[in-house]
This record gives structure tokens, C-alpha cells and sequence, in this order.
């Protein structure tokens, strides 16, 4: 019988604890760990692939963790991005393990192998939240998982040592603060999801929460002090594409 994909998650990180491995789990398996909302009939989705975050040293440990657990690397995808990003697959159960190496290069990029070891199962909170605003086209399971974790975790200027549960709003906006492109999309994604939660069938409370705790962010961001290079590109504005186009892998087998 195929396990659960939670289950599966932590098979892969229970092997990797046991062999001294740096494997955290990201992406939507994360946020259901994370967010009880996540299984609210509003914002219930699929979760068919596995998204994890390693150490770029560890590369050859995390090739043969996954390949002894019974994945199949896509062998033309890890020799073209091996360096910093690995596919491996379980075609017998439709699955597709996805491991960023130190850097998550999507829309935007963000360098989080220094923070895999502020939580013990997936990367922080924060770092889930953003790998989420990023987003510039932004689909319907990206938003589902924003509205879970900004309704599940409260937003604070700076985080307390040991405390896993909360949004830390001051780690946000200074990336933001120096970066006038993650600062575009970021804003522009949350003020869509303001206008996206009426379509959501969410409890009035939930929804004021949730406008709260977007219009907070959102402030952070505006007010924080911005970079001379963030001012700069300013400058410049949209007249030049301020995100990168990030490569979908094509999958080697039938998942």
C-alpha cells in the first residue's frame, strides 16, 4: 500500500538524520506540517511531489540517500543543475522529489542554507512564507498555502530564539530592503491575495485576521529603510524585468 506523502517526508528525513544529512522539507508538504488550515475545506489541495532544501558539501550524500530509499535521479536535469538543485523520482508511486542545494533560484533568489538548522524538519517559517511570495504567476496552490500560514502564524519585528511559530516580519523586509525586485513581487503578491480572500470560503474572524497580518507585512516592507542598490534600481523600475523565468523540470519517467 503507496504511504501517505507525509509519511514518505519523514521516511526520507528520518534516513537523513541517520546518516548526519541536512535535509529539510519545503513547499506544500511543509505548510499542511506546519498549518492546521491547511486541511479547512477552502484551502484542501494535492500534494504530489516532495520539495526539500540540503547542504551543496552534503551533494553526494543526498544523491545516494535518495537512491538508496528507491528514487531514480533525472540524470540529464542533475548534470546540467546538480551544483545547486536535484530531481530523483519514484515512478512506481507517481512521485517527484525536488532538493534545492543552498540557494532557491525561482522568480527570485534566495539564499537560506545558513537557516536550515533554526527548525528540525523543514526550513523556518519565514523562509516558507517567502518561497511562496516570490511567486510572480501566481496559481491557486501557492495561494491556498499563503492563506494557511499567515492564518496559522502571527507576524513579529524580531523573532526570540527557539520560537519555530512565527512570521518574522524584520528578516522579511530587510531582504526587501535591498533587493527592489523580491520587494516588487512580494508586495504585488500580497496585495493580490487581498483581493483573492472573498473568493474563499473562510470564517469572518479568519479573514480579518488575514488582513491584519497581510496589511502588517506590507507595512514592514514599505517602511523599513531601503539600500542605496535598492534605490538605484528603483530608478529604473518596471521598464525591466525584475524577476527571473524559472525552469520547470521535464520528468525522465511516467510520474
Amino acid at each position: 500500500m503507496q504511504s501517505s506523502i507525509s509519511d514518505e517526508a519523514k521516511r526520507m528525513l528520518d534516513a537523513a538524520k541517520e546518516r548526519g544529512i541536512i535535509l529539510r522539507l519545503f513547499g506544500g508538504v511543509a505548510v499542511k506540517y506546519h498549518c492546521p488550515s491547511a486541511t479547512h475545506r477552502s484551502l484542501k489541495r494535492a500534494y504530489p511531489d516532495l520539495d526539500f532544501f540540503g547542504k551543496g558539501k552534503q551533494g553526494r550524500e543526498i544523491r545516494k540517500l535518495f537512491t538508496d530509499l528507491g528514487y531514480e535521479p533525472n540524470l540529464r536535469f542533475n548534470a546540467l543543475h546538480g551544483a545547486n538543485r536535484l530531481i530523483f523520482e519514484d515512478a512506481k508511486n507517481q512521485r517527484v522529489a525536488d532538493i534545492f542545494l543552498d540557494v532557491f533560484r525561482m522568480c527570485h533568489t534566495l539564499h537560506l542554507g545558513d537557516r536550515l538548522t533554526l527548525d528540525d524538519y523543514t526550513i523556518p517559517i519565514s523562509d516558507l512564507l517567502l518561497t511562496k511570495l516570490q511567486v510572480v504567476e501566481i496559481n491557486e496552490k501557492d495561494i491556498r498555502d499563503l492563506i494557511a500560514i499567515l492564518r496559522d502564524h502571527d507576524l513579529v519585528d524580531q523573532i526570540a530564539p527557539g520560537d519555530k511559530e512565527v512570521i518574522d516580519a524584520g528578516y522579511i523586509s530587510s531582504l526587501c530592503a535591498d533587493d527592489w525586485g523580491l520587494c516588487k513581487t512580494i508586495s504585488l503578491t500580497l496585495r493580490k491575495l487581498l483581493t483573492f480572500l472573498p473568493k474563499y470560503e473562510l470564517e469572518p474572524e479568519a479573514k480579518q485576521v488575514l488582513e491584519t497580518r497581510i496589511n502588517k507585512l506590507l507595512n514592514a516592507i514599505e517602511m523599513v529603510p531601503k539600500s542605496f542598490k535598492w534605490k538605484l534600481r528603483d530608478k529604473v523600475g518596471e521598464k525591466k524585468r525584475w524577476y527571473d523565468l524559472p525552469e520547470v523540470p521535464i520528468r525522465t519517467q511516467a510520474v
